[in-house]
This record gives C-alpha cells, sequence and structure tokens, in this order.
C-alpha cells in the first residue's frame, strides 16, 4: 500500500492504488486460499448444525449449508470473490431470515422488544413497573436504545416491515459496513474499498453472525457498534506519530456509548478502550473518551425513556429489568438453559448462585487489575483483551447462554479480516505494506 503521499519522490496513493488492483489484496484472510478453507469450516459447522439442531437453529442450518456449498464451488471454480461471498450472505443469512419471519412466531426477545416500544410511547418507559411484572416474560433485560427496533411494529406496521428481528439485520449489516469502511487504509484505494465490502460480507455470512441474524438475537447491532468503536479508535496508518483526530475519538465514544444503551454485554469495552486510549495517547485522551461514552448512554436513557426523570419507580423499573435480571437477582428468572459453569452452579441452588455472582466479580475485578498493570497498547491488543474478559463473564455468568459468544469470536474474527500482511513482502509498487490497523505502540493482550 502507499505511504504517505507527501513523501518525496513517491507516487501518489491513486497510482499505488493502481498497481495494487493488479496484484492483489495483502489481507491474507481476503484472497481465494483462505476463503476456500473459511468455507470449507462453514460449510462443515452448517452441516452438523443441520444434522443435531432443530427448530429454527435447524431451518438456518440447511440454508446454510447450500449457501456456504454454492460459494466454495464459485471460490473453487472462478476467481471472482466477491459474487461468491454475496451469494452466500443472500443464500445462508437473507433468505432463512426471511422464511423464518413469515413461518414462525415471533421470537420472545422480538414480542419484547415490541411491547417495550409500545410502552415507551404511552407511558415514556419500555419497562414495566416492579408491580405490573407477573412472569419472566414480563422483563425487558435490554437498553433503551432497543425499543427503537420496535417502533415499526408499534407504529402499525405488518409483517416482515414491521418486524423488529429484520430491522435489527438491516442495522448490523449497516453498521458492519461502516465499520469495516472506517479502517481502510487509504480511501482512494480502489482495492481497500473492495475489501472493505468483502470483509463486511464475509463477517455477515459467517456462522457467528448469520446464525444470529436469521434465528434473530439481539447481540449482533451490539457487537457490530462495538467494532466500529474500535475501527474508529485506531490510529491512522499513514500518521502513527499522531493520536486520531477529535472526530474519531469522539465518533469511537459516541458509537460505544449507543452499543452501552443497547445492551449491558457492551459496558466492559468502555474501560478495556479508555485503558488503551490512557497508554497510547494519554490520560486525557482516555478521560475524554469515557466522558462522551458515559454522556452519549446517559442522553440516550433519558431521551428514550423520559419517565425517570419524574418517576422514581421509572428508575427502579430500568435498574431491575436491564441489570438485576440479567444477573438473576430477580424474583422471577430466566428459564433458559446452558452448560456454562455459571449456569450450572446457579442450578445448584441459592449458595451456587451467591458463588456464581461472586466468581463474576472476581473475574471483573482480575479484568480491571490487569488494565492497570498491563493496558493494551493498541487497538488490536484491546480487542483481545475485551475477548478475554468478555470469554471469562459468560462463563461465569448465572444467565448466559451460549449464544452470547458471539462477542470474542467476532472480535476475533474481525482482527483476522482485517489483519495486512506485514510480513514484509512486497505488495504493489515495490513497497511494504503500511499495516491497517496494527499501527503505533505494539503491546500483547
Amino acid at each position: 500500500m502507499a505511504q504517505d503521499t507527501h513523501d518525496a519522490g513517491q507516487p501518489s496513493d491513486g497510482r499505488a492504488a493502481q498497481r495494487l488492483d493488479s496484484s492483489g489484496s495483502p489481507r491474507p484472510w481476503l484472497d481465494r486460499r483462505h476463503l476456500i478453507g473459511a468455507y470449507a469450516v462453514f460449510l462443515a459447522y452448517a452441516v452438523l448444525f443441520a444434522v443435531f439442531s432443530r427448530g429454527e437453529d435447524q431451518v438456518w442450518a440447511i440454508w446454510a449449508s447450500c449457501g456456504y456449498a454454492a460459494a466454495l464451488f464459485m471460490l473453487w471454480r472462478w476467481p471472482p470473490r466477491t459474487v461468491a461471498v454475496l451469494v452466500s450472505v443472500a443464500v445462508a443469512v437473507v433468505a432463512p431470515l426471511l422464511w423464518l419471519s413469515l413461518a414462525y412466531p415471533l421470537e420472545t426477545g422480538m414480542w419484547v422488544i415490541d411491547r417495550s416500544a409500545s410502552l415507551l410511547l404511552h407511558h415514556g418507559t419500555p419497562y414495566l413497573y416492579s408491580w405490573q411484572v407477573t412472569s419472566w416474560q414480563s422483563y425487558n433485560p435490554y437498553l433503551t436504545v432497543m425499543a427503537l427496533f420496535g417502533m415499526p411494529s408499534a407504529a402499525g406496521l405488518g409483517g416482515v416491515a414491521g418486524n423488529s428481528g429484520v430491522w435489527i439485520a438491516v442495522a448490523t449489516v449497516v453498521i458492519l459496513a461502516a465499520a469495516f469502511w472506517a479502517a481502510v487504509p487509504h480511501r482512494g484505494c480502489t482495492t481497500c474499498r473492495r475489501d472493505a465490502l468483502l470483509a463486511a460480507a464475509v463477517a455477515v455470512a459467517s456462522p457467528v453472525i448469520g446464525l444470529n441474524l436469521a434465528v434473530i438475537t439481539t447481540d449482533p447491532p451490539v457487537l457490530a457498534l462495538i467494532l466500529l468503536s474500535m475501527a474508529l479508535a485506531a490510529r491512522p496508518p499513514t500518521t502513527t506519530a499522531r493520536p486520531p483526530t477529535t472526530a474519531s475519538l469522539l465518533g469511537s465514544a459516541a458509537a460505544l456509548g449507543v452499543a452501552c444503551d443497547l445492551k449491558s454485554t457492551a459496558w466492559l469495552a468502555v474501560p478495556v478502550m479508555a485503558a488503551m486510549f490512557a497508554r497510547r495517547d494519554g490520560a486525557r485522551a482516555a478521560a475524554r473518551f469515557v466522558a462522551v461514552s458515559l454522556v452519549t448512554t446517559a442522553v440516550l436513557i433519558v431521551a428514550l425513556a423520559p419517565a425517570v426523570l419524574i418517576r422514581p419507580a421509572a428508575v427502579t423499573a430500568l435498574v431491575q429489568n436491564s441489570v438485576l435480571f440479567p444477573l438473576g437477582l430477580t424474583r422471577y428468572k430466566t428459564p433458559a438453559e446452558s452448560l456454562l459453569p455459571g449456569h450450572l452452579l446457579t442450578d445448584l441452588g441459592a449458595a451456587g448462585h451467591v458463588l456464581s455472582v461472586g466468581l463474576l466479580l472476581a473475574a471483573g475485578l482480575a479484568i480491571a487489575v490487569s488494565l492497570v498493570i498491563r493496558p493494551p497498547g493498541d487497538v488490536p491488543a484491546a480487542a483481545r483483551r475485551l475477548a478475554l474478559g468478555l470469554t471469562l463473564i459468560f462463563l461465569l455468568g448465572p444467565a448466559v447462554r451460549f449464544g452470547y459468544f458471539i462477542y470474542p469470536l467476532g472480535l476475533l474474527g474481525w482482527l483476522a479480516l482485517t489483519h495486512t500482511d506485514t510480513t514484509g513482502r512486497e505488495v504493489g509498487d515495490g513497497r511494504k505494506p503500511v499495516p491497517w490497523i496494527r499501527v503505533g505502540r505494539q503491546s500483547s493482550s
């Protein structure tokens, strides 16, 4: 990739991009060989899922097996990569999403979102008050922004247009595309733009995100916003001596603030990213990042639950629904089951539940200590640290399902898709490629 265009005697980004176009992408996970390997793994996973799963998961697996097989054949027989990947998106994600949206009843999570939107319109809060809670389905474990996905249904739209899951999928794809686009090395580089589209499509088609979009879960848009925040926080690859611009820092903080007001699973990203900013750019940058993130979240809560300003019961309902219920500390508890350690401990009774929460708090403390002793020095290190921290929390949490592992898997997949070959091989015009995101002071996670 071209170096800084101000370097004396060096060609412009445009001429370097033309040379790069003729030699292919420097991102190893986006070449045909790696894509063929990845889609072979996708296909094997989907086939196994089709055999051993049931219900909506099995429907997705059957569609996905066809989509992955078609993409694998196209990648093997024809050079164009983008067309093959887009075919997999259409068959493995879009088709089962529409099929399940029309042929199956609304998922409990989507019903909760639709109800929260209706409550917001009529009562100024997306939560039922404590005296209105009659079962575990009365709780709304999401933050206030999630109610926006139910607004089309609350406004009277029916069918696919009023399906909150479809709007979650649309928002996820748009945000993911923005995340990959925000991180391209050179905006004028044709190959960089093509790779951004290709990487976003591979991410959407992968079982990690594609399954969650098709069967409709609430985690994909939260993950997408975390990735957008990280992409905006990365230093510009041609100006590694300078921190991100003010607009990039504020955009990164705002994106994470929105994620935090979608679901509490995004909260750990705030201290991890703050520690990264503190080490890389100084305490002032970290403070600005935290302040903007928290203000964004607070403003959205007030805007989308204005009742909290005038009714103390609304504040209690917010805490009860979005904090206590996910921790299993409410009267009614989710019937969802898993074989994760935290859930198994909870099944032992009150003592096991206390132990699970205690281990969860201990894991949080350990993560905090690690951020102080050895903070991540760049965005990839922050992504790895966040993936590790979330894995610990999900293993030990009292009411966590396997689907939550979309976050650590998605973070690691994003690093693989966006990693630029920095092994020293020459690209395009005969010069070493500029790293895409692995820039600045390096640090292990």
